[in-house]
């Protein structure tokens, strides 16, 4: 038995140190998760809760898997645990029933996987935290109480400092479609083994003061236009689709005459890309930073644009700067969000793909992949 209880506590302990690693390593994109998951429940005004809550979360997980693991404040975390993984299960089960959202977010998006397979295993999760709740007196401490308690002392700063790190500087891996080395333009593209929605045109007419449906290869035998009143039509689902979106979706920039330059900045030898979600929540000196960079850019004749889903403020947040005649877009506030997960970054395209890409306190780094390009001769 002892060796049962060992086995499934390694497994779960493990379980829950990689969960909480691969999202603390982008917490943002839980936030937005949650956020979602608040969207559909009415729930908005928790939204300014997220971030936090996704933290403490992420935390949670890699100090609760060390401890199971060590041994240390079992009866505690055991508990704690199980409280956990039932909300979890809760979750994935709402996603796998409702299929919103379409994903879950349990492993973030460096390892993204179907609503079905979340919500099997947090109910596997949850028989085995059950388990060893029941057999918790065969789990014993793996160092002795001073050693453990200074390990997850350690733990607990790492996990948090981990978190802390990627809302600075960006992810430490980036497993998103906007990362280094990607081109933006075919990542807009469907999938090459993307498997499209199956649907059937569908009617919807009145009959006797009921509505009727039927498809287009069904109607009625007593069918006519005296007895039946058109209400409307529409596509049937009858099989979902597989992988039928494209990676990025959203991406599109339109000027303050709301003309489209998506192809005018995707297709540009080289470009500048200034990503600011809102400017309210952009980190404070980013101005002087970008300031060099955009001196380094015009040095070289590229061109500089500021991606924004909050262009109203846009003129007085760039009033009396050396750059306040660069070039505005707006953007959908979403793909902005996958793009910079730190308000704001800064990219350097080639033709559409992303050769760098850093955050406020990194962001001079870019002037030195600008300076080893040729000049652009105008």
């Amino acid at each position: 038995m002892k060796f049962i209880v060992t086995a499934i506590r390694i497994i779960v302990g493990l379980l829950f140190i990689f969960s909480g690693l691969v999202k603390a390593n982008d917490p943002m994109g839980l936030s937005y998760k949650m956020q979602e998951f608040f969207e559909i429940w009415g729930l908005h005004g928790l939204d300014s809760w997220t971030l936090l809550l996704s933290v403490l979360m992420n935390a949670f997980e890699i100090i609760a898997g060390f401890a199971l693991l060590f041994g240390w404040r079992i009866k505690l975390f055991i508990w704690l645990l199980l409280l956990l993984i039932i909300a979890f299960t809760f979750l994935t089960g709402y996603t796998y029933l409702t299929g919103k959202p379409k994903n879950c977010g349990c492993f973030g998006d460096c390892l993204p996987i179907s609503s079905k397979t979340s919500f099997l295993k947090d109910v596997l999760l949850l028989l085995m935290i059950g388990f060893l709740l029941w057999k918790k007196n065969y789990i014993k401490p793996l160092f002795r109480e001073k050693v453990n308690t200074a390990s997850m002392f350690l733990i607990t700063i790492f996990s948090f400092g981990l978190q802390w790190y990627a809302l600075k500087y960006l992810p430490i891996v980036d497993c998103l479609p906007y990362k280094v080395g990607n081109n933006i333009k075919e990542k807009m593209k469907m999938p090459a083994n993307a498997i499209p929605d199956s649907t059937v045109i569908t009617f919807v007419y009145s009959k006797a003061g009921k509505e009727v449906e039927f498809t287009s290869d069904k109607f009625p035998d007593d069918f006519n236009k005296d007895t039946y009143t058109y209400v409307k039509r529409y596509d049937k689902l009858i099989r979902a689709g597989k992988n039928n979106e494209p990676p990025i979706k959203g991406f599109a920039l339109t000027d303050e005459n709301g003309s489209d330059s998506t192809n005018i900045v995707l297709e540009a030898k080289h470009a500048v890309l200034l990503f600011v979600e809102k400017f309210s929540k952009a980190e404070k000196g980013w101005e002087t930073k970008f300031e060099e960079v955009y001196a380094a850019a015009k040095a070289k004749n590229l061109p500089c644009y500021i991606i924004t889903a909050d262009a109203v403020n846009a003129k007085n947040a760039l009033f009396g700067k050396t750059f306040e005649n660069v070039t505005v877009l707006r953007c959908d506030y979403k793909a902005i969000e996958t793009a910079a997960r730190v308000v704001p970054t800064v990219c350097l395209l080639n033709n559409g793909t992303i050769l760098s890409k850093y955050a406020t306190p990194h962001m001079k780094k870019t002037i030195t992949a600008i300076n080893n390009l040729p000049a652009v001769i105008k």
